[in-house]
């Protein structure tokens, strides 16, 4: 198996194709892909996930399956327009129907807004498998940054790596931040105890980078790594450390400048809200809801 990643440079997000180079057939699988926003004037466009497009178009692969990691909250989702442009079903875990109902009553969507989670097409529990030609990809729940957060084992033989969403970043940057509606650091503490408990050369393959000045962005780490470097989770930390690290960083972190229109849009499988009367379409803006209370 192979993996291509792209960096959105904006919301410093990876986007990775998951590639079956051994069948007949070559499938593949999008995990994360973004929709490009530009807050100040409210637009929207496809420039980054059409170059992601053209490099699979190229290749000749078929594209299987858009799997999202979680409802994000710092990029609106291409996966609508990917499945659009190559098919593919869009897979997400189960739980996002926990946080479609959280975010339903802080939006205030009128009824027609489903909180099945019906506008995916594949809702995965914790060890659920999809096949992807000789791959196998294992679910695995890992809540705590948000309810629905899911880590995608893929398996090929002695070979496996993980896409891990934005519960694990690089060793040097640490942790997911536990502080949006439903998170829970204690939690997230248990959920990484599943993911380094993985034999320790597991490729990880990471959702974000916030790299310090003296490095390059990086989009993979590993298991070991993870346990012998990250600054948060490193063997030697105990949970009620984490707890107490975790809840007082989150205490001081601003919001992602995009969580308003990102979430509005990825509960709802990254459609834009339909256009109204005169044909315009419009997101809503929860005011005094979101953040630190000091400082609205």
């Amino acid at each position: 198996m192979m993996v291509h990643s792209f960096l959105h440079q904006d919301s410093k997000t990876f986007s990775h194709i998951l590639v079956d180079s051994k069948s007949e057939l070559q499938v593949c699988a999008v995990i994360d892909p973004v929709l490009d926003f530009d807050a100040n004037s409210g637009t929207t466009s496809t420039e980054s996930i059409d170059q992601l497009i053209a490099f699979i178009q190229e290749a000749g692969w078929q594209l299987e399956f858009i799997i999202e990691t979680h409802a994000h909250a710092d990029h609106l989702s291409a996966a609508a327009y990917l499945k659009q442009v190559l098919g593919g079903s869009l897979v997400i875990g189960r739980a996002i129907t926990q946080v479609q109902k959280i975010f339903k009553q802080i939006y205030n969507l009128d009824t027609s807004f489903r909180t099945d989670a019906s506008q995916f097409d594949l809702l995965l529990d914790d060890g659920d498998t999809l096949k992807l030609g000789s791959i196998t990809i294992n679910a695995i729940a890992v809540p705590g940054h948000t309810p629905a957060d899911m880590a995608y084992l893929a398996v090929d033989g002695d070979d496996q790596l993980v896409f891990v969403g934005d519960t694990l970043f690089a060793p040097d940057v640490g942790t997911a931040r536990c502080d949006f509606p439903g998170g829970d650091a204690a939690t997230l503490f248990d959920s990484i105890q599943k993911l380094l408990a993985l034999k320790e050369d597991t490729v990880i393959y990471l959702c974000h980078d916030y790299p310090p000045t003296n490095r390059d962005y990086c989009a993979t780490s590993s298991v070991g790594e993870q346990k012998r470097r990250n600054i948060h989770v490193q063997d030697g930390i105990d949970k009620l450390a984490f707890i107490a690290m975790r809840e007082a960083r989150d205490r001081n972190l601003d919001m992602p400048k995009l969580i308003i229109p990102a979430v509005q849009v990825n509960i709802d499988a990254g459609n834009l809200p339909d256009p109204e009367a005169n044909g315009i379409r419009y997101l809503k803006v929860p005011l005094n809801v979101l953040g630190n209370a000091n400082r609205q």
